[in-house]
Order: C-alpha cells, then structure tokens, then sequence
C-alpha cells in the first residue's frame, strides 16, 4: 500500500506543478499582451509629438524669416 500512495503523492505533486506552469503561462501571456499595447501606445505618442515638433519647427523658422526681412529692410 505504501508504494501506491507515493506514486499518487508523485502524480499530485506534478499535477500541481503542471497547474502552477500553467497559470504562470497565462499570467506571462497577459503581461505580455500589456506590454505590447502600452508599446502602441508610446509610439503613437512618439509620432504624435514629432509632428508636433515638425509644426512648431516649421512655425519658428516662419517667424526667423520674418525677423531677417526686418533686419534688412
């Protein structure tokens, strides 16, 4: 008798090692999933502030020429 009770002692420790895995597994694959989507969502922020470097960029060198046209009139 002794002998059957390891082997299911065995068998419910690794049943509950495998359930362990597995909900480690879900877990990581949730993280994961966070991850990338706050990923999008930096690098939509990043091309945003880009094009609004682009515009404020594009405004100043507007203003610098017309400062230069003062300068030389």
């Amino acid at each position: 008798m002794e002998l059957v009770e390891q082997e299911t002692d065995s068998l419910r420790s690794l049943e509950e090692r495998i359930h362990q895995a597995v909900q480690l597994v879900n877990k990581l694959r949730q993280e994961k999933d966070a991850a990338v989507q706050h990923a999008v969502q930096l690098a939509s922020e990043v091309e945003a502030l880009r094009a609004e470097r682009k515009q404020v960029r594009s405004r100043i060198e507007k203003l610098l020429g017309q400062v230069d046209q003062l300068s030389g009139s």
